[in-house]
């Protein structure tokens, strides 16, 4: 920070709640208030809000940006529109639920795409460059690991210097003007735990809301839990360890029906009866052009509006609890969204490329393969 800080004027940390991200944010404006950093002329923080975090994240989230605005420090709440929020256009616009292979939507549209649309935005109102500040570290993956082995430094940094990146200025557009640095890049998960942990919620490092966030990691047994942290329910992940991790707190046990997101998204993806199938054949009875002529799509009106009300009930019956016990209710789904998926339904919306004639994915139908061979259905 000391090397590169000071060559930009803006610093701008993009935040996930998260525990690396809320380590690097919280020990660099502990390091400029005793004077270690010289502070940039102005300091910008973008927390992205996908509305599906995990509780104790968000909680000390919010706790956390109240402290922010008590030191003068504005924080931008990110949030995806709000037809691409998650469960608005799974549920309303009919998408079926991300999967690691073939369809993964969710991380770039409701986090990635608002974070950079803010930022951009709000680089393309003032002049110079950015210096964007992120939390990544070495040995959370070993696909990132991989990345950042690969692609080092450049542009004149030196390698191994918190792996900071420079685009620089003369590409067009707002892009052009932003460095990233991951100054914790080095740190192990046991470094950023004792800060959170212990360090940065004593008076004398900020008192930074930060104890919460071991909650959602694993409390004292974060070091041999190490998990990590995604939506609640996420469809990605083969095993909800964060959330287990969670409700295995007693604090937090209330939230056991959030289990049961899991198993809805499970069953829209995989339940061949809610969701749509192309035949392979046009209305005119041509093929189809494609190499998938007979892939699986969209859900069906009852399998949304089924979902709907699950989700629902599962939020009804764990704020039912946290009101009975005087805990904090949570807010996956709120009046709005609820009433735009109603709204996209009634307006029988489909995804580009489908009309909603087709038939459920668990009609039988001549197989149609990509050479356009056809394997009579049959009887």
């Amino acid at each position: 920070m000391q090397a590169y800080g000071p060559a930009h004027d803006v610093w701008a940390f993009a935040w996930s709640g998260g525990k690396d991200s809320s380590a690097a944010l919280t020990v660099i404006l502990h390091l400029i208030r005793v004077g270690r950093l010289p502070a940039p002329k102005v300091i910008w923080v973008f927390y992205a809000d996908t509305r599906q975090e995990l509780p104790p994240l968000a909680i000390a989230a919010i706790s956390i940006m109240q402290q922010l605005a008590a030191l003068g420090i504005h924080c931008e709440i990110v949030r995806a529109p709000l037809d691409k929020r998650l469960l608005v256009y799974m549920l309303g616009r009919g998408v079926p639920p991300p999967n690691n292979r073939t369809f993964r939507w969710c991380t770039r549209q409701i986090k990635v795409d608002p974070m950079a649309e803010a930022i951009e935005a709000r680089i393309a109102a003032i002049d110079g460059n950015v210096l964007m500040i992120t939390g990544v570290r070495e040995g959370e993956s070993a696909i990132r690991d991989e990345r950042i082995r690969m692609s080092c430094g450049k542009d004149g940094a030196e390698c191994g210097q918190g792996w900071y990146q420079e685009v620089l200025p003369q590409s067009k557009g707002v892009r052009g003007r932003i460095a990233t640095l991951a100054p914790l890049l080095h740190w192990r998960v046991c470094n950023v735990w004792d800060w959170l942990r212990i360090y940065a919620p004593m008076p004398e490092y900020g008192g930074w809301a930060t104890a919460a966030i071991a909650d959602a990691y694993g409390g004292d047994e974060v070091e041999e839990v190490n998990a990590r942290t995604g939506c609640i329910g996420c469809p990605l992940a083969s095993k909800e360890l964060a959330l287990e991790t969670v409700l295995a707190s007693p604090a937090w046990s209330y939230l056991a029906p959030l289990r049961g997101l899991k198993q809805i998204y499970r069953e829209l993806r995989e339940d061949d009866s809610k969701r749509l199938k192309k035949t392979g054949r046009e209305h005119d009875g041509t093929l189809s052009e494609g190499k998938n002529k007979q892939r699986k799509g969209p859900l069906t009106f009852e399998a949304r509006l089924d979902a709907l009300e699950r989700i629902l009930a599962i939020q009804a019956e764990c704020n039912e609890a946290a009101r009975r016990l005087n805990r904090p209710t949570i807010d996956i789904l709120n009046r709005e969204e609820e009433a735009r998926i109603r709204e996209l339904i009634a307006a029988e919306t489909w995804p580009n490329g489908w009309d909603g004639d087709e038939p459920t994915a668990d009609t039988p139908m001549d197989m149609i393969f990509r050479d356009g061979s056809v394997q009579p259905l049959l009887v």
